[in-house]
């Protein structure tokens, strides 16, 4: 009998609605011809949108559902004009991490062949790492509570032994899973600045600490400022980088850099009992109803909560579903016949969204 999953779905604001749509089509087509699982999709109310005519950005209604449901499927939310009376914007993904300690933002960086980027791949090397941000701590810690005076602010950086703990766990785990899949050779390294902030030398004694415990999984060191010169001059020799929350934003948008832009960027956001999943890039308002926005971050973020889903639950239909939509959308970036404008193309929201759907059931068959 099939196992009926629910998925709690913020659309979002902007251009999320536009990528989020066609995006449940697709999932529904792959629920419809399975025999193992359904889904139910949940739409629950948030964002700045929300906040703009309600004064409320992230509903408790929508907290307490999100939470009962298998997992949440999110779309881009913010807007640059509505902000909060201290100037700051609209960020019910950050609550949302904070309030379901979604400790773990994981931030896959693959280059597929034929797909656009600003790296010169001249030796063919493969690019496909890992990168895991921790999401719940770090720099973000006092979010909106800092400290502003007339000459002087502050914010708080805070790293803890049973976050960190979990957060090297997890990456340890990943190096294993990605090796057992040929994605990678079982490697974790902790990118941190130690040899200046005690906390990080703090956060670099726990990871070697769970580094014990994995004696199959290889590992080592290295400062962020090192990391990010690496990542360009030398992408394909990673395999997951495991990092504090500040460092992990910003390599994080490096690594869709490199892969051709935030478009092609999805993400995930894993605590003990929930998971959240939703594509790199923002809101876009300037493109907002236009039909030009890429869906790929969006729909590439949907296979990865299928991925999540059936290796949690052991469903090998979900992570067969997940690896159709992986393939398809490197099938089509392959062929390079339809390319939105981020990737220098002319297609729109639609055309890619066809083209993806051509594809999986080229991969079905």
């Amino acid at each position: 009998m099939a196992r009926t999953f629910e998925i709690a779905v913020f659309q979002g604001d902007g251009i999320g609605p536009e990528v989020i749509a066609p995006t449940l089509s697709l999932l529904d087509e792959l629920a419809e011809g399975s025999r193992a699982y359904s889904l139910r999709f949940i739409d629950l109310p948030a964002g700045a949108g929300h906040y703009a005519t309600t004064g409320e950005a992230l509903p408790a209604a929508s907290i307490a559902a999100a939470r009962d449901a298998d997992a949440i499927l999110l779309a881009a939310m913010g807007l640059p004009t509505v902000r909060y009376p201290d100037g700051t914007e609209i960020t019910p993904q950050i609550d949302l991490r904070m309030e379901f300690g979604l400790y773990a933002g994981l931030r896959p960086v693959q280059i597929r062949p034929g797909q656009p980027t600003p790296l010169r791949l001249d030796g063919g090397q493969p690019v496909d790492f890992a990168l895991v941000r921790e999401s719940t701590e770090g720099l973000f810690f006092t979010l909106g509570k800092g400290e502003v005076g007339a000459d002087e602010a502050r914010e708080t950086l805070r790293i803890t032994r049973r976050t960190s703990e979990k957060l090297f766990r997890f990456a340890f785990e990943l190096a294993r899973k990605r090796r057992e899949e040929g994605k990678g050779r079982g490697h974790v390294t902790c990118v941190d600045k130690a040899n200046v902030f005690r906390a990080f030398a703090f956060f670099r004694g726990i990871f070697d600490e769970i580094a014990r415990e994995y004696p199959d999984v290889t590992h080592d060191h290295a400062y962020v400022d090192a990391i990010s010169l690496w990542m360009v001059e030398r992408p394909w020799s990673f395999d997951v980088l495991v990092t504090e929350n500040m460092f992990g934003d910003i390599l994080s948008d490096l690594g869709a850099g490199l892969m051709g832009g935030l478009g092609l960027a999805p993400s995930a956001d894993i605590g003990d009992a929930n998971a959240l999943f939703q594509p790199c890039h923002g809101t876009a308002p300037d493109i907002v109803g236009r039909g030009l926005a890429n869906p790929i971050a969006m729909v590439l973020s949907a296979g990865m909560m299928l991925d999540w889903l059936g290796t949690r639950h052991g469903i090998s239909e979900l992570r067969e579903d997940a690896a159709r939509i992986d393939g398809a959308v490197g099938s089509v970036l392959g062929e390079g016949n339809v390319r939105t404008r981020d990737m220098g193309g002319t297609h729109g929201t639609e055309d890619m969204i066809t083209a993806i759907r051509t594809a999986m059931q080229r991969v079905s068959a």
